[in-house]
């Protein structure tokens, strides 16, 4: 799927598409608290196959039981329907 920069009226949408991810400094955002560092390892090896099947990789951060996920297209220079996509896939992970 090519990448395109969502619309404003599609940005506008997210925050009722995706109510757990916050728009921070024109990317989507969303911090996880796990019951251990195992725990939000496993979370993050998960996103780590999505993310590398849809070759669209996010800015995260780890630290113990905490992963921090930020979200943008860097070529397109804003937030794209990968970003949104990911995202929702994100969250599907998370609720299994």
């Amino acid at each position: 799927m090519p990448a395109t920069l969502l619309s404003p009226e599609e940005r506008a949408a997210l925050s009722t598409e995706l109510p757990l991810w916050a728009v921070v400094d024109g990317q989507l955002e969303r911090r996880w608290q796990f019951k251990d560092f195992n725990e939000a390892w496993g979370f993050m090896s998960r996103v780590a196959l999505l993310a590398e099947a849809m070759n669209h990789h996010p800015d995260w951060s780890n630290v113990y039981a905490t992963v921090t996920i930020r979200l943008q297209t860097h070529d397109l220079g804003g937030l794209s329907n990968l970003d949104r996509t990911l995202a929702q896939a994100i969250d599907q992970i998370q609720r299994e």
